[in-house]
């Protein structure tokens, strides 16, 4: 899992499609907390919140765990 998120996170960072790419109402609503607990810092916009969470995987709650999945998989 861990592998993963940081492979999507590599991924982000590659794609300027992906870095323009801000973060779903569903993801924001699923991970605000783990944001503001983890990544409260880090500037919105070009993958960077969503790389954050992906460097945290091991400590973001499930539900965050599984909208950043289910994104990476599209």
């Amino acid at each position: 899992m861990l592998r993963t998120m940081l492979t999507t996170a590599a991924l982000l960072f590659a794609s300027q499609a992906a870095l323009a790419q801000e973060m779903t109402a569903e993801q924001r609503s699923a991970c605000m907390g783990d944001y503001e607990k983890f990544c409260k810092g880090v500037a919105p916009g070009g993958g960077r919140i969503i790389a954050c969470l992906a460097k945290e995987s091991d400590k973001i709650t499930p539900a965050c765990k599984k909208v950043l999945t289910a994104a990476e998989k599209k």
